[in-house]
């Protein structure tokens, strides 16, 4: 479905069922150069399992309009808008809380509007999350004179397997050649902007994650990679360490691939979010 925010559409993926006023909702946040799609199996079997889901194309991204965030504090704004944009929908949709499921700059642009939304959000997953977030200078400059090399940078230190093993995604699905075909279709499609290095300069110049995470009124869920050399699993432990000693209610589960536990491990990050969300 389309929805109108802030005087843009903005495209998300409900699992093919139509939202409930009665039912929790999820939203899940993609990560750089990616869309809604690297959510299918969890916001379907979410979708069909009792959850209002909005899996969203940022804008700027997919089927979204509107220009891509250039910060992780302009995402979180997008969110806010979201929810409030959802709420004006027949049954007021944003009226209830929400959980937030995000993951890598996705992950950072739910931490900082969970902060900002306080009671608002039910729960929080951070999926293959860290803070800092800093990039590599190679895979910056790499990102803006030629992100078509870039991006194949990203997917083989991404990949912990160029196919998943038999799944919802179907056998032998190639995953390496799947992640380099969306990234290679959005910089066609949104050509205007360089949208890789905008969001990885948005990951890097990101310094509000352990003020934000203090702030959460909601539990939280670190999904990490154990094979994960983009975000590896030793960069959120001071994410982590900070969430523990404000107070809040921490899971972590470990997932026995690399960056992208959504498409390499989709019924294991499934189970995790599942547990976690039902919690």
């Amino acid at each position: 479905m389309h929805i109108d925010v802030d005087g843009h559409p903005i495209y998300g993926y409900t699992g093919g069922k139509a939202l409930v006023a009665a039912q929790p909702t999820v939203v899940f946040i993609h990560g750089v150069l990616n869309d809604h799609s690297v959510w299918a199996l969890q916001s379907r079997y979410l979708a069909h399992h009792g959850w209002n889901v909005l899996a969203i194309d940022l804008p700027g991204h997919g089927r979204s309009a509107g220009a891509a965030p250039a910060t992780v504090e302009e995402g979180a704004d997008f969110v806010l808008a979201l929810l409030d944009a959802v709420g004006a929908l027949p049954g007021g949709m944003g009226a209830q809380r929400a959980a937030l499921v995000g993951h890598s700059w996705g992950s950072l642009i739910a931490l900082e509007a969970a902060a900002r939304l306080r009671e608002r959000i039910s729960r929080l997953a951070l999926v293959g999350t860290a803070f800092p977030m800093k990039v590599a200078p190679a895979l910056m400059a790499a990102a803006l004179d030629d992100p078509h090399q870039a991006l194949r940078m990203v997917n083989l230190l991404s990949r912990s397997t160029l196919a998943a093993p038999p799944s919802a995604l179907g056998p032998g699905t190639w995953v390496f050649g799947a992640s380099m075909a969306l990234g290679r279709k959005l910089l066609r499609n949104h050509s205007a902007v360089n949208l890789f290095h905008r969001g990885l300069l948005a990951c890097d110049s990101y310094a509000n994650g352990a003020a934000a995470i203090a702030q959460l009124r909601c539990p939280v869920l670190f999904a990490l990679g154990a094979q994960d050399r983009m975000t590896p699993p030793q960069a959120a432990q001071g994410l982590i360490r900070a969430a523990q000693a404000a107070g809040q209610r921490v899971q972590i589960a470990h997932l026995p691939v690399g960056h992208h536990p959504m498409t390499e491990a989709p019924e294991e990050t499934l189970c995790a979010l599942r547990a976690f969300l039902a919690g």
